[in-house]
Formats: structure tokens, C-alpha cells, sequence
């Protein structure tokens, strides 16, 4: 039974409001709704209470997407069937979640939590804002007394959380799962009238536990935060500066792995060098602005570095909405779930399951049909079959360790970045978007719809307007024949020929940017996306309080091999060197 108690989290998961700047508070009508709502003025009050939104496109667009539209569009880019791997570039497929993680840092809204009383208005101005500052790791820091509870005794390492004991002795693949594992879950609240809220994952982002390869790889950044406040108090770090000391270097570490390794696999370098060498063209680079909510409402001040930025709706809304093209159906996940046929082992990790292995969109639970009831099950914790062998995920041979090279049927590609989606996206789990305890048509279940519909609430850009915003040329900007036609993505041909048109010429931004990556981008998005995605990452550095972009000689210091700061390299250094903690449960028996 859904539990009044739980909704905060299941608030924090979904956002039901925008406020961009300049316009006012954009409410959801709800994801059924035809036509988009109109802005209301905010108080100035309830203004700062809202995360900041504002747009790269000079207004709202005027191209409205009915319903029925966005239903073929949405089942266009959902069929059934499975879809390419991405072999050209070959993206590993931790990188798909590892964007979700990076989403959730650069958008979590502090007037959300729980008890928000304890937010105050100078926090939402200053400190909660879209930089990559992992404050969806540290929340507020352990300082805030109601972040406190993140924090181990010393209130300098985070928590960690621990398996729960799963398999059977005797199998030569359970022997091992059977234990349980400190490190390898997220820490859990443990207590609760509940299981469901005994089973609530006890870190400042709850949706970092809306499906278990994310949630891993928070568990993978809790051991780096950890691993570097080992060593500086190893070193001899005064312990009042620990924490804060820690914290910058984790976050500077992070933003170089972002700038050299993340934002390269998923955007066409040449954009990426362009932004970071030469500064934005388009995002926050006016000379003066105006902060509507400033007491003298008059003036404006010099746009600086470190001025708290906002998060582009096209950004938000669209552009990194990439990452759902690139989630697989299903992963090679460890010795016991994959597609060998060694001894004990069971199958491949379905995408279903690694919903289902989460606290926030499942429940412990494999076996329907109870995947949308939060109490259903008997796991309070990660059963210990479940850890991911991180090396199917990441690709360590660029560190040289050929002990964690896995060979090619054993390791996951993300699918290409394109216009189709797995079609189990199409089937959503409820609490992946805070809908537990309700009925929702299966359409509003389509992640694909779900896109477009918010897209459309916002009155977002078009592709088409965006290219002119942004002034490309003709020859690099999509043609109405290659956004219908494709190249191996959504076939169109299901569309009304009136619709057919309306995408063909005022094409949704968020289908537009997946095509560019498609037609013109070879797997990566290049264009409009990667504009966007580019300038955004660049703003989100550079307003972070620790920022390599307002610090451009820093360089890392931690690893084998620092110079070239990858993830590979930080999930090395987290798990201590060691290849049994970055594969607990051992290789996969021949």
C-alpha cells in the first residue's frame, strides 16, 4: 500500500513546476494535457523557492505539438525490437548511467527535501544551483544538521551500505553471494513502519536509486570521496579541513574526468575543444544581466565566472535526454547474470531487473507482478548477486590493466545514440517518475511521450529554431528529407501526412538533436546538441564553487596515471587498486 509518508521522495523524484527566469512558473497540466500552459507570476518569494530554469531561445516557441502527434512520434521512437550497439564510436555502456548521475548533480532542487524549512533563501540563490558540484553526493555538506545523516561517525566520509546475503553454497557461482559485502550498497535508512521506507535509500538524491546501475555508481563516487579523505589524513590534513579539502579535490577530479572522457564520448570533439578553449558563444556570455528577484529590480550587474548560473530548458528538456537512446535492453551484468552457460549461471540483467533492483522505481522483488508496490518483497538491502562487475561497464584497457579488460561478450556498449529508444521504455516503472499508488495510461508511461509532453509544456524551441539561433550554416543544419528518412532510427512512416509535415519542418528539439546525432553525428550529438550540451557543461564548471574552468592550470593528482584523469582511472583509484573490489563476486567460470 502506497504510504503518505513516502511522497517526498517520490516529490523530490519529479518535477512538477519550472521557473524560468523572465517568464514565470510553468505547471504540469499532467503528461495527458494537449496544449501548453501559460506561465504564472510568481511572488518573489515563491520565486527563490524554485529551482532556476531560462532559455537559450530568445522566446517561447509558437510551434505547439498536439496529442496525437506526440503518441506516433513516441511509438515511432519505441518500436519493438532490439537496436544497435553503439560500434562506431563504441560508448561502454557505464557511461549511459554515469550521465544519469551527472543529471541528477546538475538539477537537484532543494526546495523539494524533506522538512525544507531548514532551505533558506540564501542557499536556493548561492548554493543551489546547476553546477557540477556533486552536491546530489554531499547534499548540503555534514555541517547542515539535517544532512548529517549522509555522513559516517567522523562526519567526514560518507556512508556506505551493505549487501544483503543472497545464493547458495555448493553451485561453484553462489559461493561468493552468499555473503554479505560492506561498500557495495547504498546506505539504506534501516528503519521505518514500512519495508519500503526500511529499504529508502539514504543519500540526498533519491533518484539516484531509480535503477541499480546508477545507484552503483553512486556507491563507486562514496569510495572516491572516502578513498581521498583516507589519504589526505594519511598525509597529515588538519581534520578541520578534511571534509572541505576532500570535497574540492573530488570535485575538480570529477569535472576533469567530465571534460576529457564523458562530454568526448557523447558530443563531437571538435564542439567540445571549441567551448573549452575559446569560451560559450550563446549561454550566459552577455556582458551585463539583470537578477529579476534582486532588491534594486532595476539594475543590472557584470555577469562573473562564479555567478550562480541557470539551467537551460533546452538543455533540461531536450539535449541531454540523449542518455535514453543509449540505455540497452539488457546487460552483461556479472559471473551470475549473463548470457554464458557456465554452472550457476542464470541470464543476462534484463533492463526490467535493473529497475526492479532499486529502491526508488523497485523493490528487491524479480518476480511480477508486484514491480510498482514500494512494500512488496522481503530485501531490505542489495542482495549480494546483484553487485556489477564494473569493468563490464567501463573500459580499463586504457589503464593498462589487462587483468581488468573483459572480452567482448562479456562487456556492454551503450546502444548508438539515435532516434529509437528500447521499447521496454515504453512501459515505464511507476516510481521511475513518482507515480506509485496511481493508475496511469500506458501511453503516459512512454518515455519517449513523456519527453515530447514536457517538451511541449515548456514551449520549447524547435530544431529548426535552435539551428537559426545559432546561426548554422545551411550545409550543416538537417534537411526536412534526412529528418524524416533518418539513417537506421525511427521509421516516420506511421505519421498522418499533416504530421509527418509538422516534424519534417518544426521538428521537436529533443527528436532533432537524437537525428543530428544519427544522420550527421556518427553516434554523437553534434550541431544543436552538442552546442547545447557543451555550453551547459562549460556554465556548470564554471559556477561551481570548485571549478577547473575559473582554475584552467589545475591539474589532477590522484591515480596511476593523473595526467589522463578518466573514469576508468577514478574507479580505479576508488576501489583502491584493487580488482577484487571492483569485481567482488569474481570472473565468470569457462
Amino acid at each position: 500500500m502506497f504510504r503518505p509518508a513516502r511522497e517526498p521522495q517520490s516529490k523530490r523524484h519529479v518535477r512538477n513546476s519550472y521557473y524560468v527566469v523572465g517568464e514565470g512558473v510553468f505547471n504540469d497540466p499532467g503528461v495527458g494535457a494537449d496544449e501548453p500552459v501559460e506561465p504564472s507570476k510568481p511572488s518573489t518569494i515563491a520565486a527563490l523557492r524554485k529551482f532556476r530554469f531560462s532559455r537559450l531561445s530568445p522566446e517561447p516557441s509558437t510551434a505547439v505539438t498536439s496529442r496525437p502527434l506526440r503518441e506516433s512520434l513516441a511509438a515511432a521512437m519505441t518500436p519493438a525490437g532490439r537496436t544497435p550497439d553503439s560500434d562506431h564510436p563504441a560508448i561502454p555502456a557505464g557511461f549511459t548511467y554515469l550521465g544519469q548521475f551527472v543529471d541528477h548533480d546538475l538539477t537537484l532542487d532543494a526546495t523539494a527535501r524533506d522538512l525544507e524549512q531548514d532551505v533558506t533563501v540564501d542557499e536556493l540563490v548561492q548554493g543551489r544551483s546547476p553546477a557540477l558540484d556533486l552536491d546530489s553526493l554531499y547534499g548540503r555538506g555534514p555541517r547542515k544538521p539535517q544532512d548529517r545523516k549522509f555522513y559516517g561517525p567522523d562526519g567526514v566520509r560518507l556512508r556506505t551500505g551493505r549487501t544483503q546475503a543472497s545464493g547458495g553454497p555448493g553451485d561453484g557461482v553462489n559461493d561468493v553471494p552468499q555473503q554479505e559485502l560492506d561498500g557495495f550498497d547504498l546506505p539504506r535508512a534501516g528503519i521505518g513502519s514500512s519495508i519500503g521506507e526500511r529499504r529508502a535509500a539514504l543519500i540526498p538524491d533519491a533518484r539516484n536509486d531509480e535503477n541499480l546501475a546508477v545507484a552503483q555508481i553512486h556507491c563507486a563516487f562514496i569510495r572516491f570521496h572516502n578513498r581521498v579523505v583516507g589519504d589526505l589524513a594519511a598525509k597529515g590534513t588538519d581534520s578541520t579541513a578534511l571534509f572541505d579539502t576532500a570535497r574540492e579535490l573530488v570535485v575538480k577530479h570529477y569535472q576533469w574526468m567530465l571534460r576529457t572522457d564523458y562530454l568526448i564520448q557523447i558530443v563531437d570533439d571538435r564542439i567540445v575543444d571549441d567551448v573549452f578553449r575559446h569560451g560559450r558563444r550563446y549561454f550566459d556570455v552577455s556582458p551585463r544581466i539583470k537578477y529579476e528577484d534582486d532588491d534594486a529590480k532595476d539594475e543590472y550587474r557584470t555577469l562573473q565566472p562564479g555567478d550562480t548560473p541557470t539551467m537551460p530548458v533546452e538543455f533540461s528538456v531536450a539535449a541531454f535526454r540523449l542518455g535514453h537512446s543509449m540505455v540497452r535492453e539488457e546487460y552483461e551484468w556479472n559471473r551470475v547474470f549473463n548470457s554464458g552457460q557456465a554452472t550457476g549461471t542464470l541470464a543476462r540483467a534484463t533492463l526490467r531487473l535493473i529497475f526492479v533492483f532499486s529502491a526508488t522505481s523497485g523493490n528487491f522483488l524479480p518476480f511480477p507482478p508486484d514491480d510498482d508496490n514500494p512494500d512488496a518483497g522481503s530485501s531490505e538491502r542489495l542482495p549480494t548477486n546483484w553487485i556489477a562487475d564494473l569493468p563490464r561497464l567501463f573500459d580499463f584497457s586504457e589503464t593498462g590493466r589487462k587483468e581488468l579488460m573483459r572480452p567482448a561478450d562479456q562487456f556492454n556498449l551503450a546502444k548508438r545514440i539515435d532516434t529509437v529508444l528500447v521499447d521496454v521504455l515504453k512501459q515505464l516503472p511507476l516510481g521511475s517518475f513518482g507515480a506509485r499508488g496511481t493508475t496511469v495510461p500506458d501511453i503516459e508511461r512512454n518515455l519517449a511521450f513523456r519527453n515530447l509532453t514536457r517538451a511541449n509544456m515548456l514551449k520549447l524551441a524547435t530544431g529548426q529554431e535552435m539551428a537559426e539561433f545559432f546561426k548554422l550554416e545551411d550545409e550543416d543544419r538537417l534537411t526536412p528529407d534526412e529528418i524524416e528518412q533518418g539513417s537506421g532510427g525511427a521509421s516516420l512512416t506511421g505519421l498522418s501526412a499533416e504530421d509527418l509535415e509538422f516534424v519534417r519542418t518544426r521538428t521537436p528539439l529533443w527528436f532533432y538533436i537524437l537525428r543530428e546525432a544519427e544522420v550527421r553525428g556518427g553516434g554523437r550529438l553534434t550541431g544543436v546538441g552538442g552546442r547545447i550540451v557543451a555550453e551547459v557543461f562549460h556554465r556548470a564548471m564554471e559556477g561551481s564553487r570548485h571549478s577547473i574552468v575559473r582554475d584552467p592550470e589545475w591539474r589532477p593528482s590522484l591515480g596511476v596515471n593523473p595526467s589522463t584523469f578518466r573514469m576508468s582511472d577514478l574507479l580505479l583509484y576508488a576501489f583502491e587498486d584493487n580488482p577484487d573490489l571492483l569485481n567482488p563476486l569474481g570472473p565468470t567460470p569457462s
